[in-house]
């Protein structure tokens, strides 16, 4: 049975599919490692194995024939705190919704639970997802299977963990600035912030807001296109909502293609780099040259991203969480306080004037891939740091003035919607993950996800997950 844990996504499917595996199987093989490892990590707070043991027994009686593709045939999946499960405990990492249980699913899960995916419970997030480092006052700490020391990333850091530990094979997240990406750099796997759309969100109160997206984490590249696909579709409360693509995500990736051209940067002249990532990184760009690739060292101008980036989140934070900050104050940690006042202080003009950078931004990337197929950069500049800090406070000796500076290299793509993947690219001198952070141009997921698996293939480094949770480096 713990044999099951260490298959791939697409391996559980095609043994669930075949009839070799049950559901059910794979529902106690899950829920024996979750309760080997989980106390170490503190990734999945909230388990629905009733509903999930209901759920696999209802799929066990589907018949291939009649399963619409892609399915995924009973499959365990973790889902983050951030998104509404029906009966299930969602606390968004928040003490003002400590005991909130909803009625109904988002679209989503809805999606998910339609193409034969067994939701098993809720991964930990920062409360409502603010922040690169995944704790909260309701469930406390998840960290590192390669390090229990050290922090999972954030804010979909309980997904990461839990798929590098093999607690689960697929799991969801989501991305404001680079919270899919972040957490699948600390933990060796891999995350995909997809196109605003792709994934269906629910209405909510801000229905065309594009900063946030949802989207899928996995093991390798492969798995995560076959959840992606399992993500997507139709859903008519998101005024932003792509159709399927004509041929799923996961199929188009038996005939990837290389790139012939790639821009990278070190940094995107926005932060420095710690000089650890910066050699992993190094090493990451030889990788593409021994496949072939012509590399170049260009990327878009990110003069004033961050800059545009925080007054546009910020101006997020006051139409989201304004009321909350009014009616909860004392609950809601300090972070999102300062961010949500800071919204709330802004004027008309310094958000128009970050709306037309955003515009010059998006339209100079635009300019950028008609030369080039892919941009390439690391996914975080900094290495796992302590467990115990909220967020560093600088980066190669350079102080860093709010919690969100050290992310600032995912910004761009959360800018100009331009899909952006996290793959495992190496690890520094002391045994920690890092990732390539690789970027294609609006909708052209299907080019990202074929050569970030190529890379991906020609590294090898998708095979050493899951880990077995350790105190210390490997």
């Amino acid at each position: 049975m713990d044999e099951l844990i260490h298959l791939t996504a697409r391996e559980a499917v095609a043994l669930l599919r075949s009839k070799e595996v049950t559901p059910l199987e794979l529902l106690e093989a899950a829920v024996r490692r979750i309760e080997a490892v989980d106390g170490r990590l503190n990734a999945l707070p909230t388990l629905c194995l009733e509903r999930a043991a209901d759920r696999a027994r209802r799929m066990s009686e589907v018949r291939p024939a009649d399963a619409p593709g892609p399915f995924l045939f009973g499959l365990p999946v973790a889902v983050k705190d951030l998104e509404d499960v029906a009966g299930v405990r969602t606390t968004y990492g928040s003490p003002v919704f400590a005991d909130h249980v909803p009625e109904r699913s988002c679209s989503m899960v809805e999606n998910l639970e339609a193409r034969g995916a067994v939701v098993i419970g809720k991964s930990n997030t920062p409360e409502f997802g603010a922040g690169g480092h995944t704790f909260n006052e309701v469930f406390g700490t998840t960290v590192n299977p390669w390090d229990t020391r050290k922090s999972c990333g954030g804010s979909s850091g309980g997904s990461a963990a839990a798929l590098a530990s093999g607690e689960v094979w697929l799991a969801t997240g989501s991305d404001l600035g680079g919270s899919l990406r972040t957490p699948a750099a600390f933990c060796s796997v891999v995350g995909l912030r997809p196109s605003p759309g792709r994934v269906p969100a629910d209405p909510g109160p801000l229905p065309f807001e594009t900063l946030p997206v949802l989207g899928p984490m996995g093991r390798d590249v492969r798995d995560t296109a076959l959840l992606l696909d399992a993500q997507t579709g139709w859903s008519p409360g998101d005024p932003l909502c792509l159709p399927q693509p004509a041929v799923p995500f996961s199929e188009a990736l038996e005939r990837p293609h290389l790139p012939a051209r790639i821009g990278f940067s070190e940094d995107l002249g926005v932060l420095p780099v710690e000089p650890g990532i910066r050699e992993v990184f190094r090493r990451a760009l030889r990788s593409w040259e021994d496949l072939g690739v012509r590399l170049e060292e260009a990327c878009p101008d990110c003069t004033d991203v961050s800059r545009a980036y925080h007054t546009l989140r910020a101006r997020f934070f006051a139409a989201r969480f304004g009321p909350l900050l009014e009616a909860h104050r004392g609950l809601i940690k300090p972070e999102i306080v300062w961010n949500t006042e800071k919204g709330l202080a802004l004027t008309g003009e310094e958000i128009g004037r970050a709306e037309r950078k955003r515009g010059e931004i998006f339209r100079e990337t635009l300019r950028f891939f008609e030369t080039h197929d892919l941009l390439v950069h690391p996914a975080a500049v900094v290495p796992p740091f302590d467990k115990a800090v909220r967020y560093p406070g600088e980066i190669d000796g350079r102080p860093l003035e709010t919690y969100m500076d050290w992310l600032t290299v995912t910004f761009l793509s959360s800018l100009t919607a331009c899909p952006a993947v996290s793959v495992p690219c190496g690890f520094t001198e002391d045994g920690l993950p890092a990732g390539l952070m690789i970027m294609a141009p609006p909708r052209c997921e299907d080019r990202l996800l074929g050569a970030a698996l190529l890379f991906e293939q020609h590294l090898g480094l998708h095979t050493r997950v899951p880990v077995e949770p350790l105190p210390t480096s490997p």
